[in-house]
């Protein structure tokens, strides 16, 4: 990780960075997670700040939160707006508080926009059966669909009930940000309405490239984000979130920022090149996983085979959950390109070389 531009502001405990031309990230903790923290960002406009992405919706969040604006000279009761790229919680979960303190409004992609409005409505019985279901037919072993069938009330579960927001982020359009050149670019892959912002303005170190990026989770400068299923308990429709996100990591390639603003890690340069590496990164997983195929696989035995940051036994619960997620994703891209198929059978799918 490489040193930061700009200069902190305010006390270190505050964890604010200015990266010049009126744009300010705050390290806002996401409790118990590796990851460690979101960075948000505020904006300067003509009509006051504006907030991309808020952050996990905990106390100690938003004590970071309150004090990092305190830094910035303002308050949530002064935000004028918030844009959230996506709907997760560690994004989207502040947004509900800051909205009560200021009456800012809250802009998300209308794809995200409406897994929010579903999350509202939707009961959790409904979803704890739907994910059982699912982890069954992907050959989940019934010591682990077994907690999701007990289920009836959700156990410290985030986002069951995350804020709506009241305004479109249209993409291509230019954002209603008084003063400012910010426009919407559209990377579904992470979720299917994450959106990445556009800064259309001269860098403030005049870096070479054209303006700034704030790229939420779809271009980290360390590490892949996650590319799972976009799950509908009411959809049946077969997605291909691996492909929608290489070909939006194509999309941001062409814009060749001076700089990229991620929500997490550090600020960077040379986004093209950060996106041939993931490029590489996802053939080069395709192609192992194709050799895995050989002899026909659940997603589940396909998930116990491939490479985590940790041993498979070493995997919590939920997170075998998502690690699964992300092994069928690969596998619809697989079978998208013709290189896989499935192959259906005693109410479990497993997939072959095709």
């Amino acid at each position: 990780m490489g040193p930061e531009r700009g200069a902190a502001i305010g006390e270190p405990m505050t964890q604010v960075h200015d990266h010049g031309g009126g744009v300010r990230s705050l390290r806002v903790p996401i409790p118990d997670n590796p990851l460690g923290h979101t960075l948000v960002y505020v904006v300067d406009t003509d009509r006051g700040p504006v907030l991309v992405d808020t952050g996990w919706d905990d106390p100690a969040s938003w004590d970071t939160l309150t004090e990092g604006l305190a830094a910035c000279g303002t308050a949530p009761s002064g935000i004028h707006g918030v844009v959230i790229t996506h709907h997760h919680p560690d994004h989207h979960g502040l947004s509900g508080r800051v909205r009560e303190a200021s009456g800012a409004w809250i802009a998300m992609h209308a794809a995200d926009a409406a897994i929010v409005r579903r999350t509202r409505t939707t009961r959790p019985e409904r979803w704890f059966s739907y994910m059982a279901a699912k982890l069954t037919a992907a050959g989940a072993p019934e010591d682990h669909v077994a907690p999701l069938r007990a289920a009836r009330r959700p156990s410290g579960l985030p986002g069951l009930s995350p804020a709506a927001p009241d305004r479109e982020i249209v993409p291509g359009e230019l954002l209603g940000l008084p003063g400012r050149r910010l426009r919407a670019i559209w990377t579904p892959g992470h979720t299917p309405g994450h959106v990445c912002l556009h800064l259309e303005e001269e860098h403030p170190g005049r870096l070479p490239g054209l303006g700034r990026l704030f790229s939420g989770d779809h271009l980290l400068p360390g590490i892949t984000p996650h590319i799972g299923l976009y799950e509908d308990p009411d959809d049946a429709t077969a997605t291909d979130p691996l492909g929608d996100y290489l070909a939006s990591l194509e999309r941001v390639a062409a814009l060749a920022p001076a700089e990229v603003l991620p929500a997490h890690q550090h600020a960077f340069t040379d986004a093209p090149a950060r996106v041939r590496e993931l490029l590489a990164h996802h053939e080069s997983r395709l192609t192992g996983l194709l050799s895995l195929l050989a002899t026909p696989l659940t997603p589940w035995q396909l998930a116990e085979r491939m490479e985590w940051n940790r041993p498979w036994p070493d995997i919590p619960h939920a997170s075998r959950t998502i690690a699964v997620a992300e092994a069928e994703a690969h596998l619809r891209r697989l079978v998208k390109l013709g290189r896989a198929e499935a192959v259906a059978g005693d109410g479990v799918v497993r997939y072959g070389a095709a």
